[in-house]
Formats: structure tokens, sequence, C-alpha cells
């Protein structure tokens, strides 16, 4: 077997073990430089941009970027092989950032964790040429697919893109078949919070084929500090944190409104 794509290399920022968020079980999770989106709210604003950076993190510089082989990140990965399999399917995530920044590294991830027995999840805005996505799929689990407004326009406004090809990827990845397809809407005040953008978000979800669950995302400022460190303004510290029994309300009309599952968080 040619195992040349163990040499592929990646740019990375960090890797978070034993996390239990962001796919089944216990995770492994591999954060990627680089963005296509610019996201007001973004709590990895370190990931943004694909150059190797300096942050001051507690009042010392670190660098903020490094070059790996597949094979040299896979060294970590299998560590907590034990721990994926008696959490109940627990394995790699990708993160970022936007891992679709870095295909050939991505699609080479995936490829060796499923060689390894290791289950794969994506975590992604799915704004891409499909034919990145496609060359995952095969070896990809689940794809944890962002979908953070259906109104074009105001998607662009808070996250510098629009939203049309995010959507159709939905739709492609969902009519594929190919992996378990969950979306998830980080639920920002004055972004799409109100009752009738996040129906309009579940609703679509319910449409695509196969899809189950709809996570909604609280809000908070936990990157906030990395600005200062990075020498940025945060633009949303003006932002209220989104009251829980509004977030309940909200999970409750979905659940009332579409046959999906909707959890808080996740």
């Amino acid at each position: 077997m040619n195992r040349d794509y163990l040499k592929t290399r990646g740019r990375i920022f960090d890797i978070q073990r034993y996390s239990i968020h962001d796919g089944q079980g216990i995770r492994t999770i591999v954060f990627l430089k680089g963005c296509f989106l610019r996201c007001r709210w973004c709590c990895n604003p370190e990931s943004q941009s694909r150059e190797i950076e300096t942050m001051i993190v507690a009042g010392k510089k670190k660098v903020i970027g490094r070059d790996v082989t597949v094979e040299e990140v896979m060294e970590t990965v299998v560590k907590d092989r034990i721990y994926y399999r008696t959490s109940g399917g627990g394995g790699l995530t990708l993160s970022g950032g936007e891992s679709l920044c870095q295909p050939e590294f991505t699609r080479d991830m995936f490829r060796a964790a499923k060689e390894t027995g290791i289950s794969t999840a994506l975590e992604s805005t799915a704004y891409s040429d499909y034919d990145r996505i496609e060359a995952i799929l095969p070896y990809l689990d689940q794809y944890l697919l962002d979908i953070k407004h259906m109104d074009s326009a105001k998607h662009k406004e808070y996250t510098g893109v629009a939203n049309e090809r995010i959507l159709a990827n939905a739709r492609r990845i969902a009519a594929s078949g190919q992996t378990r397809l969950s979306i998830r809407v980080p639920t920002v005040p004055g972004f799409n919070d109100k009752p009738e953008e996040i129906l309009a978000i579940a609703r679509f979800a319910d449409q695509l084929p196969g899809v189950k669950t709809i996570h909604l995302l609280p809000y908070h400022r936990l990157g906030q500090d990395k600005y200062d460190g990075l020498g940025r303004d945060y633009g949303m510290k003006e932002t209220p944190l989104p009251d829980g029994e509004k977030m309940q309300t909200l999970a409750r009309l979905v659940r009332e409104n579409t046959s999906l599952e909707c959890r808080i968080g996740g």
C-alpha cells in the first residue's frame, strides 16, 4: 500500500485531547490554520489567517501555527485510541479555522485515521468548492456543519461571505448519504436569535435527507482575550450573552415545528 499520503503537510495551531465536544464520545481535536469567513464573534481569531502569527498570551509572546505532517499528528491521535473506544465512538475531529482551506491535508488526515480504525468528524462551514468536500466524504463519519443565517445579505454582513454556497453544499452533502450530517447554529444575539430566524434554519435542516439533529450553540466571549493578544479589536464587546431561558424557548420552538432533535450546545 502506498503510504505517501502520511507525508502530506499542513499547518495547525493546536491539538486538544480528551474533548467531549465536536463529535461523539471523547475526541482529539486538531485545529487548522486558515478560514474563508470572518465571523464577528469568532472565538479562534488566531485561526483566521493561514500565516504563522505571534500572539500575547498571559503576558508572553506565543507563536501561533506550525507545519506538521499527517504522520506526526497521527502519533498524538493514536495515543488515545482506548478512550475513543470506551467512550462510545470517539475519535478525531478536524476544526479551525476552516479545514477545507487545506483540502489535501484534511483528506489525508481522515484517510490515516480511518485506516487506523479511528472515527472521524469535521467541524466546518462548508464554504468551499464541492470537489474539496467530495474528496473527504469517503473517510468522514460525521459532518458538523455550521449554518448561521438563511438571509444571505445578513450572513455576509456578519461573516464576510454570502450563504448560497454553504446551503448548496449542505444539500449535496446530505444527498450523498456518505456521512452523518448534523447542523449547528451559533446563536448570536442581534444576529440570528429571533424565533423566526432560528426556525428558518431548522426548517431548512429538516428537509435535508438524513439530518436528525440540530445544535444551538449559545454565543460566548471566551475568545475575547485572544483579540487583545493579536492587537485586534473585538467588535462584539457589547453583545449580551444569550439568556438560558430564551435558548430553551428556541429549542422548544424547533422541536415543536420540525422532526429534528434539538440540543443546546454540542
